[in-house]
């Protein structure tokens, strides 16, 4: 029997960064599916609102933040006034519990982790020998799914969709960009908001530029995050090829969803455009450093990992304080064939390349 029963109203608190969010979309559709008359509210940090507003698995989405004392007051009162009466929380932190319970929610589940297991109701989250198990997110949120009696999907996969406006956006760029229907179009992800070691050298991009340009007619986009114009720039300077740098244009986490999927292929190192790609099926080289692949261990169907293996890594440090052989040691040629790879298939849309 589902510990959901009676439920009237959902508040699902999301997870913080932008590929765990893509990674627990399923979680809407499985409660969507089991709860089809419940009230879905998801609570989720404000730049990543846009991300899933609109979505049809949802009811209203509200954007908050927990940075400080103040922005945890705004939150609590956002969570009483939205009326839910039911809270799941897929972050573990006690941040995420706070304004949760002070905005008046009294019936609130979540993994029963750290600082915060004795407040909430939950699973306790499967061990290893060596402390929690690591497995991919998407199974991760989706146990929770199962703990709460809910029949979850046997083969999740994220998903999201794009309105007619941001489809109409997005067609205004690609004829700026003088990109047409038919051109072959690859996508490159060069920075990372987690920090500089999931970053792959701004010299390798611009090198794979020149290899893919000397291989195939095609247009490159260079999809340019908040702070990273300096990486984007040098990129452009360091390549020979007429790499298009959409920084400029401000492309947003909204927006970014018709333009990647848009590619025929996108090169990115491991941060959430690379969980884009995996929702609306795009082929996706992944070059990874410091984090641990069984976290995002799912979905790769048209996905090609590429990483060193090291005593060091993963480290999950946002700095190398060696000298980032883990990424400096995947060469541009590595990623080329790679890409090579990956557009020889059919393409997962369901025409050749």
């Amino acid at each position: 029997m589902s510990r959901l029963a009676n439920t009237k109203h959902i508040l699902v608190r999301c997870p913080n960064w932008v590929g765990d969010l893509i990674m627990a979309t399923p979680v809407f559709e499985c409660l969507r599916q089991n709860l089809p008359d419940v009230r879905i509210t998801a609570l989720t940090r404000s730049y990543n609102a846009k991300i899933i507003e609109g979505e049809p698995w949802l009811d209203a989405v509200i954007p908050c933040s927990d940075q400080t004392i103040d922005d945890l007051l705004k939150t609590a009162q956002a969570v009483r006034n939205s009326g839910a009466d039911t809270a799941i929380l897929l972050p573990n932190s006690i941040r995420s519990y706070l304004p949760v319970r002070m905005g008046g929610i009294k019936k609130i589940f979540g993994y029963r982790r750290g600082g915060r297991k004795i407040f909430l109701d939950g699973p306790l989250p499967k061990k290893s020998q060596n402390g929690i198990l690591p497995m991919p997110m998407i199974h991760y949120y989706l146990e929770l799914c199962k703990w709460l009696g809910l029949d979850v999907p046997d083969d999740p996969k994220p998903c999201l969709s794009v309105s007619e406006e941001l489809n109409a956006l997005a067609d205004q760029l690609f004829e700026q960009y003088q990109i047409k229907p038919e051109d072959r179009v690859i996508g490159f992800n060069p920075g990372a908001k987690f920090g500089s070691s999931k970053c792959w050298p701004p010299q390798y991009f611009a090198n794979l530029a020149d290899l893919m340009k000397d291989q195939w007619d095609c247009k490159i986009l260079l999809f340019v995050g908040p702070g990273e114009d300096t990486i984007a720039e040098e990129i452009c300077k360091l390549s020979n090829a007429a790499v298009i740098n959409t920084g400029p244009d401000r492309i947003d986490l909204a927006l970014l969803k018709p333009m990647i999927r848009r590619c025929d292929l996108l090169v990115t190192n491991d941060t959430g455009p690379r969980h884009y790609a995996v929702a609306f099926d795009r082929p996706v080289v992944v070059i990874m450093g410091p984090t641990d692949p069984r976290y995002t261990n799912s979905n790769l169907e048209h996905t090609i990992i590429l990483r060193k293996d090291l005593p060091c890594a993963p480290c999950h440090e946002k700095e190398c304080v060696q000298q980032h052989e883990c990424m400096q040691d995947i060469t541009p040629e590595r990623v080329m064939a790679a890409a090579q790879t990956l557009l020889t298939k059919p393409d997962p849309k369901g025409q050749l390349p």
